[in-house]
């Protein structure tokens, strides 16, 4: 596995972000997209519905959260969104481009997570597609499953 050797950081998302956003987006979805045969654009226009919808839900779910790109090396290479709550710093979602993926990026920000969470007694949470392959990923940093609902696992972490 590649590690990450560049500096990760965190800034808020803009409306000059959009573009990478619905890349990044498309880019989780591409093995489920790739499955059906296409009209010109149309892949395209329902990516970015999807997006747009995605993203509406996460705002007026989480309205108090922090929604950021992440950038490794100055490199925008994904995002994070976190609502800090008060019981709870729950990871609304987690998301690399394929090129960050399995460098130690996420499992460090998730590892600066887990001891926000530790130092203020409120667990880590986060909903996981039940056949996403990140749930390994949560399993193996201490995260258990608390639930399940629909397609939906809700995993949790608590301070040992």
């Amino acid at each position: 596995m590649a590690t990450t050797t560049h500096a990760v950081t965190l800034r808020p998302v803009t409306e000059d972000d959009r573009e990478f956003l619905v890349g990044l987006y498309a880019s989780t979805r591409a093995e489920e997209l790739d499955q059906v045969t296409w009209e010109p654009g149309q892949r395209d226009w329902f990516v970015r519905m999807q997006f747009d919808a995605q993203d509406t839900a996460y705002r007026t779910h989480n309205p108090h959260g922090a929604f950021d790109v992440i950038e490794v090396g100055g490199e925008a290479a994904g995002r994070l969104y976190v609502d800090r709550r008060p019981a709870e710093v729950r990871i609304v979602d987690i998301a690399l481009l394929p090129a960050f993926r399995g460098t130690g990026t996420g499992t460090h920000l998730i590892g600066l997570l887990q001891d926000e969470a530790a130092a203020s007694g409120r667990v880590l949470s986060i909903h996981v597609e039940v056949h996403n392959p990140a749930a390994r990923l949560y399993t193996r940093l201490g995260f258990v499953v608390a639930g399940e609902s629909g397609l939906y696992r809700r995993m949790e972490w608590t301070a040992s």
